[in-house]
């Protein structure tokens, strides 16, 4: 089977392992998605990922992360940027999700970040998710 988003299938995989209370999952890897686990990764959201070999393009196996009481870190991943309506920001655009509680993944010529590094970096790009 052909999968055209590969990142809307990884948020999608992380939405509902984390409705499940899994511990971990695995996705497609590219180069999108290893940006995207890496914000997750530095933002907190997740504990560890590690890219697994498989012999085609590879895996990438996310642990995820929950409170102490066992408490999702993570209620919403939504997809922003599709394939067919990309979704393209200046700096001073960039959404806040939840007034700065979560946080919107950019990709920007230097590479996927958080909206926050965005800021920092004074750096627009194309908003690809928010995750609270």
């Amino acid at each position: 089977m052909s999968m055209n988003d590969l990142t809307s299938d990884m948020l999608t995989r992380i939405r509902n392992a984390v409705r499940n209370d899994a511990k971990k999952v695995t996705v497609i890897s590219n180069k999108l998605n290893r940006g995207v686990a890496g914000v997750l990764k530095s933002e907190g959201y997740i504990n560890e990922f590690e890219l697994v070999e498989d012999g085609r393009q590879g895996l990438i196996r996310i642990d995820l992360k929950y409170g102490t009481r066992g408490e999702r870190l993570i209620n919403s991943v939504d997809r922003v940027s599709k394939g067919g309506c990309r979704v393209y920001r200046s700096v001073d655009d960039l959404p806040r999700p939840l007034q700065g509680l979560g946080i919107a993944i950019v990709s920007t010529s230097r590479g996927v970040m958080s909206d926050r590094r965005c800021r920092e970096e004074r750096l627009g790009g194309e908003v690809v998710a928010t995750v609270c």
